[in-house]
Order: C-alpha cells, then sequence, then structure tokens
C-alpha cells in the first residue's frame, strides 16, 4: 500500500472529527485534517491539541492544514465530520481537488440544510466520485478521547468503501468498525436517532419516569422504521448502532449529548434560537418534511418538531404523545 492509500483525511476539527483523528493517530495511523481555521490549524500542529476538543491528545502522525488541496493529495480516504449546514459548501470546495479515485465517506448526524436531503446525495453531486458512504454509531467525542470503547457502522453501496474503511478507521481496543450495504437507512438512522435524542431530553426534562420513558422508546423505534421503509430502505436498520444504540448512549442522562441538552432545555420553557440548534433538533425538523412527503404518521417526531418551532408547549406535546401510544399500544 502506498503512503496515500494509508493516510485518512479528515474534513473538519470539530469534536468529533478531533476526537477520530485522535484515535488513529494514536494508533499509529497517519491523518491530514483539513480546517478552514488557521488558528486552529497552527495550535494543532504546534500543541498537539485542539481547542475544540483539548482533552484529545493529537500525536505526530496527524497533521494540520488549511489547504484543502493537500488534504486531497495525501489521502485518498476521507471523512466529512463538519454540519449539516455547512456540507454543501464544502463538498463544493473540496471537489475540486478530488478525483475517481477518492472515497468520501460522512459522519453527519442529520439531513443536509436547506434541501433536506440525505448528505450522501449531496457529495454525489459536490464530489467527482461515487465511491461514497457514512459512518454512524454511539461513539461520543469524549469517549474516543479518552480511549473508551466505541463501536460505529459504516455504510455504502460499494463494497471498496465498506472494506477501506474497516481496515483504515478500526483501531481496537478503542474504535471498532461495522458494516453495512443499506446507505439511506443508516443514514436516516443517524439523523432520527438524533431527532429523538431531544424528544428524551424532553421527556426527562418534564420527569415522565421510568416507564413512560421506556413506552416513548419503544414507539420511536416503531415509528423511525416506518419512516426508513417508506423512504425505501430496510426498516430494522434502524434497530441497529446507527438507530436506537445512537439514542440510547448520546439519551442517557450520564451522557447528556448537546441534543439531550436541548430537550431538558425546552421542557424548562428555554427556547433556542436557529443558529443555536443541534444536528439533532435541525433532523427533527426535516424529518417532518420527510414525514410529510412520505405519508407517514410520526407523534413523536412532530411533537418534538412543534415543541423546536414554538408550536406546541412541552406539556401539551408530552400529554399528546402519550394519548397516542396508549392508543396504538
Amino acid at each position: 500500500m502506498s503512503k496515500r492509500a494509508d493516510t485518512v483525511g479528515i474534513v473538519g476539527a470539530g469534536s468529533f472529527g478531533t476526537a477520530l483523528g485522535s484515535v488513529l493517530a494514536r494508533a499509529g495511523r497517519r491523518v491530514v485534517l483539513w480546517s478552514r481555521d488557521p488558528a486552529i490549524v497552527d495550535a494543532i500542529n504546534k500543541t498537539r491539541s485542539c481547542p475544540r476538543l483539548p482533552n484529545a491528545p493529537l500525536p505526530a502522525p496527524l497533521e494540520a492544514t488549511a489547504d484543502p488541496r493537500r488534504v486531497a493529495a495525501e489521502a485518498r480516504f476521507l471523512v466529512m465530520a463538519v454540519s449539516s449546514k455547512d456540507v454543501v459548501e464544502r463538498s463544493k470546495e473540496l471537489g475540486g481537488f478530488l478525483d475517481g479515485s477518492h472515497i468520501a465517506v460522512h459522519a453527519i448526524g442529520a439531513l443536509a440544510a436547506p434541501t433536506n436531503e440525505r448528505v450522501s446525495e449531496v457529495l454525489e453531486r459536490g464530489l467527482p466520485t461515487l465511491k461514497i458512504g457514512v459512518i454512524a454509531g454511539p461513539a461520543l467525542p469524549a469517549d474516543l478521547a479518552a480511549g473508551e470503547f466505541s463501536s460505529v457502522v459504516v455504510a455504502s453501496r460499494f463494497d471498496e468503501v465498506n472494506s477501506e474503511a474497516r481496515r483504515l478507521l478500526n483501531a481496537p481496543p478503542t474504535l471498532r468498525v461495522y458494516s453495512s450495504k443499506d446507505l439511506a437507512g443508516v443514514e436516516l438512522s443517524s439523523a432520527l436517532s438524533g431527532a429523538y435524542t431531544v424528544a428524551l431530553g424532553l421527556c426527562d426534562g418534564l420527569d415522565m419516569g421510568a416507564g413512560p420513558r421506556a413506552v416513548l422508546i419503544t414507539r420511536v423505534v416503531a415509528e423511525a422504521s416506518r419512516l426508513i421503509q417508506a423512504a425505501g430502505a430496510e426498516m430494522k436498520t434502524f434497530s441497529g448502532l446507527a438507530g436506537l444504540g445512537n439514542m440510547l448512549v448520546r439519551g442517557g442522562k450520564r451522557v447528556g449529548s448537546d441534543d439531550y441538552q436541548l430537550g431538558r432545555r425546552l421542557a424548562e420553557g428555554v427556547m433556542t434560537a436557529d443558529s443555536e440548534r443541534t444536528e439533532g433538533a435541525r433532523a427533527a425538523l426535516a424529518g417532518m418534511t420527510l414525514a410529510d412527503r412520505l405519508r407517514v404518521r410520526m407523534p413523536v417526531l412532530m411533537g418534538t418538531a412543534a415543541v423546536l418551532s414554538g408550536r406546541a408547549e412541552p406539556r401539551d406535546v408530552a400529554k399528546l404523545i402519550g394519548d397516542t401510544v396508549a392508543i396504538e399500544e
């Protein structure tokens, strides 16, 4: 294998991109991390840490750059780890330096703004390669940075994408990578898991109790699976790492992910500006657009989106969801 084939390029120096780079570099994998922010690049190369995740060690196999041409030239395998709000622009910017030999997977747990498309569809238009996939699952940046066991699933229509992802991203004992052919199912499961994590935060913020919480999770699996099937993907995918596994970890009271904390704030009546919304919040609103188009009834997602958009009070939505669950059971 060439040096380029054995190098992982990471697009974005946010918490997940930095954490993934940390895991891979500690395992001896060469990583080139591209950030638009020269101050972030300088901090990584000089201090071996990133201000956005300062507890993640970034040893010498990892190098940062502000030049997209360098990451394209030095890494054949690329991980897009940017916000769903930025993926369209970043894929266009990077696409001018890629060719058909590159492999691109994204780690974006939402639908792409403003079109509400799956991120892979955006990448297929913006990048000159068809070798595209997604990685998703309950791998939290803090756990990766601390070296705790985590796992993700990679999904693509191409066997080469899955096999290269397993070869380059597996970093035992910290990170284990599984694979799937259900690209659409894994993408939608990842996005919906973030949306439902907001709902779990709402549930806990309203002190609904362990019993109603368990029923809520059961109904979430049912309605998410219906939407995924209606979208032409495999309904069982949501029950795996990208969906249920992701939601259970991020929606745990001990972890308190950004999506979960947003739900708790909403339960307290604290409204959040559009610019401060999490990926899960954006996924909830985009998911309802998709559900309406496919005519899938999703009361939990609908209630969560209604609270996020200010059209309903949290306690009213909690009662509505509870009544709906009782009827459907």
